[in-house]
C-alpha cells in the first residue's frame, strides 16, 4: 500500500516526505529541528553562563562532567523513542491509519512506563558511578545534588523524548519547536533567578531544568490529546501495549537505546581520565562541549530528519527516493561539518571564553578543539550514516559499530594511551581514531548491503 499525501493545512501539520521535491522536504522538515536545537543550545549556553559567573568552578565542573552519566539513563529511553518513531512513520507512510493509530498509544503508555524505570536507575546508581569516575572530592558534593534533582524529574524528559518522536514520524517537527522554545525560556528565566538571584547553584539549576521539561511535556501533551497530526489523537482509553507492534518497537529501539548508553559508558570511562587532570581540565572540555554542541546543530538536525524520511519512503515502496535522500543528506552533511570545523579550528577561544574565563581551562579546551575539529567530517558522517541506518530498521549496526568502537574500543584506548603518555591532549586523540573506524564499517555497509529493501525482507521472514 502505498502512502496518501497529507495537504499542509498551516504550520502544524504533518508532512508526508514521501512526495515532492526531496531536497524541499528535507529541508523544510529541518528548520524546525534546526531551530528547536538552537533553543535547546541557546539554553545550554545561558545555563552555562549563569552557572559560570554566579557559581565556583566547582560547581561548573559538577555540572559539565555529569553529562555522560545522566545520558546514560536519558539517552537509553531517548533510543527507544527512536525506535518507536521509526514504526509510526512506516506505517503512516504506507497509509495504514490502524496500526499508526496502535503504535503511537503504545508508544505513549511505554513513555510512562520507562519514567518510573528511569527514576529507580538514576537515583540508585548515581553516587556509586560518581566515585567510579574519580570525580575530585571538592567536586563530588555538587554533582551529586545536581543529579539527585536531574534523575528526579528524569520522567519529563523521557516523556518530552516520546512524545517528540511521535510528533515528527507523522512529520510534524513546528510544534515541537514550539514547545521547545517556551521551555527554553521558561528555563533561562528561572535559571537567573534561581542561580543569579537566589545563589541556589547547582541545584537551582537542576530544579529550574526539570521545571521547564514539564511545562514542554504537558504543552506536548495537550498538542496531542487536542489537535493530534493528520487526524491521530491521543486518547487515553486507547493506551495498551499491543504485542506484534511493541516486539517491532523493542526491536527497533532497544539497540538505539543500547547504543546511547554505551556511548556513554565510554565517555563516563574518558571523563574519569580528564578527572584526573582536575577541576581546571574538566572546566575546559566542559566549555568546549558546549562549544561543540552548538556549532554542530546543523549535522544534528540532518541526522534527526533520516530516519523519518528514510522510514516513510521505504514504507510506501519508494526505494530509489530513500535512497537519493540519504545519500544527498549525508553527502550535506559531511561537507557542511568540516568547513565548521575548520571555523572552530581557528577561531574556538573567543567561543570558549563566552562560558570560562581562566586562561588554564581555556587552554585545555583549546588543546582538545584542535586536535578532534578537523575530523568534523567522520562524526557527521557516522551520525548520518546511523540516521538512515535506523529508518531502514538496521539500528543494530550502529548499536554494534558505536558499542564496539566508541565504547570498548575508546575505553581501551585511553586508559592504555595515557599510562604510556600522561599528556590531557592524548585523551583527545581517542575521538578521530574510533570517528574513522566507525566511518568505514558505516560506508561499507550502505554500499554493499541492499538496505533499502530492508523492510520487505523483514515482512517476507515473518510471514514465513
Amino acid at each position: 500500500m502505498t502512502g496518501t499525501t497529507v495537504k499542509k493545512r498551516g504550520p502544524f501539520s504533518a508532512v508526508n516526505m514521501t512526495e515532492g521535491s526531496i531536497a524541499a522536504a528535507i529541508t523544510y522538515f529541518c528548520i524546525p529541528i534546526f531551530l528547536g536545537q538552537l533553543l535547546q543550545q541557546f539554553y545550554n549556553i545561558t545555563d552555562a553562563y549563569v552557572i559560570g559567573h554566579f557559581a565556583s568552578t566547582n560547581e561548573f565542573a559538577a555540572v559539565s562532567s555529569t553529562g555522560s552519566l545522566s545520558f546514560f539513563v536519558i539517552g537509553f529511553f531517548a533510543g527507544m523513542s527512536v525506535g518507536g518513531g521509526v514504526i509510526i512513520s512506516k506505517y503512516f507512510g504506507a497509509g495504514d491509519r490502524e496500526k499508526t493509530d496502535i503504535a503511537i498509544h503504545s508508544n505513549f503508555l511505554f513513555g510512562l512506563m520507562a519514567s518510573l524505570v528511569g527514576t529507580l536507575v538514576g537515583e540508585l546508581i548515581l553516587e556509586k558511578v560518581l566515585t567510579i569516575m574519580d570525580t575530585p572530592a571538592t567536586v563530588l558534593p555538587f554533582s551529586i545534588t545536581y543529579l539527585r534533582i536531574i534523575f528526579g524529574g528524569i520522567s519529563m524528559n523521557i516523556m518530552y523524548n516520546i512524545c517528540m518522536a511521535i510528533m515528527r514520524a507523522l512529520g510534524d517537527s513546528i510544534s515541537p519547536l514550539i514547545f521547545l522554545g517556551i521551555s527554553s525560556m521558561t528555563n533561562i528565566a528561572l535559571d537567573f533567578l534561581l542561580v543569579g538571584f537566589f545563589k541556589a547553584g547547582v541545584a537551582g539549576a537542576a530544579a529550574a531544568t526539570i521545571t521547564a521539561q514539564f511545562l514542554s511535556v504537558s504543552l506536548c501533551v495537550i498538542r496531542m490529546c487536542v489537535r493530534g497530526e493528520a487526524g491521530f489523537k491521543l486518547e487515553f482509553k486507547k493506551l495498551k501495549l499491543h504485542g506484534g507492534i511493541m516486539k517491532e518497537v523493542v526491536l527497533q529501539g532497544i539497540p538505539s537505546g543500547i547504543q546511547n548508553s554505551v556511548i556513554s559508558i565510554g565517555n563516563m570511562a574518558v571523563q574519569t581520565n580528564v578527572n584526573a587532570f582536575g577541576p581546571t581540565a574538566m572546566s575546559g572540555l566542559g566549555a568546549y562541549q558546549k562549544v561543540e554542541g552548538f556549532v554542530f546543530l546543523p549535522i544534528n538536525c540532518i541526522s534527526m530528519a533520516l530516519p523519518t524520511f528514510v522510514s516513510q519512503n521505504l514504507g510506501a515502496g519508494k526505494h530509489k527516493r530513500a535512497k537519493r535522500g540519504a545519500y544527498g543528506s549525508v553527502l550535506t552533511g559531511v561537507i557542511l561539518s568540516e568547513l565548521i570545523g575548520i571555523l572552530l579550528f581557528f577561531r574556538g577561544e573567543p567561543l570558549l571564553r563566552i562560558f570560562i574565563s581562566d586562561d588554564a581551562a581555556i587552554a585545555y579546551g583549546m588543546i582538545h578543539c584542535r586536535i578532534t575539529s578537523l575530523a568534523f567530517c567522520l562524526l557527521a558522517f557516522s551520525h548520518c550514516a546511523a540516521g538512515v541506518m535506523r529508518g531502514c530498521g538496521k539500528s543494530v549496526v550502529p548499536m554494534a559499530a558505536m558499542l564496539a568502537f566508541w565504547c570498548v574500543f575508546r575505553v581501551t584506548y585511553v586508559t592504555v594511551m595515557v599510562r604510556l603518555i600522561p599528556q590531557f591532549g592524548t585523551i583527545s586523540t581517542a575521538y578521530p581514531v574510533t570517528w574513522t573506524l566507525t566511518s568505514i564499517v558505516f560506508m561499507l555497509f550502505l554500499i554493499f548491503s541492499d538496505w533499502t529493501h530492508a523492510f520487505e525482507k523483514k515482512s517476507r521472514v515473518k510471514h514465513a
